[in-house]
C-alpha cells in the first residue's frame, strides 16, 4: 500500500503541473476569467490531494495496513478524478452541467480525510 499511495501521489502531482501549465498557456486567453477561476480551483484541490496521498503513503509506513487507510487512499484518488476532472472538463468544453458532478468528488475527498483520521486513531500511534 505504501508504494501505491506514494507513487499515485507523485503521479497526481506531476499531472497537476502538466494540467496547470496547460491552463496557464493554452486556456488563459481563450476562456473567460470565471472559467479560469474554476480551472484554478480544480488545480488547487488536485495539488492538495496529491500531497494528501503522499501524506497517506508516509503515514502507512507507521500505521497498520487496514481498510481504513486503504479506502482513504482510494477515495482520495477518486475524489481528485471526479472533483478536479469535472472542473477541467467544464472549463474545456464549457458544459455547465458538469458542475453538478463536482460535489460527488468533494464528498469523496471529505470521506477520505475522515477515514484517514479513523486509521490514525485506531492505528495505535502514541
Amino acid at each position: 500500500m505504501i508504494k501505491f499511495l506514494l507513487s499515485t501521489g507523485g503521479i497526481l502531482a506531476m499531472l497537476g503541473v502538466l494540467i496547470g501549465a496547460f491552463g496557464a498557456h493554452a486556456l488563459e486567453n481563450r476562456v473567460s476569467t470565471e472559467l479560469m477561476e474554476i480551472f484554478n480551483t480544480g488545480i488547487r484541490y488536485h495539488f492538495y490531494h496529491a500531497f494528501g496521498l503522499l501524506i497517506l503513503g508516509i503515514s502507512s509506513y507507521f500505521l497498520p495496513d487496514t481498510g481504513w487507510l486503504r479506502w482513504s487512499g482510494y477515495l482520495m484518488l477518486a475524489g481528485v478524478i471526479i472533483f478536479s476532472g469535472s472542473l477541467y472538463l467544464l472549463v474545456v468544453t464549457d458544459t455547465r452541467w458538469l458542475g453538478a458532478i463536482t460535489p460527488i468528488g468533494g464528498t469523496a475527498l471529505i470521506i477520505s480525510w475522515a477515514l484517514f483520521v479513523v486509521a490514525v486513531l485506531k492505528g495505535g500511534i502514541q
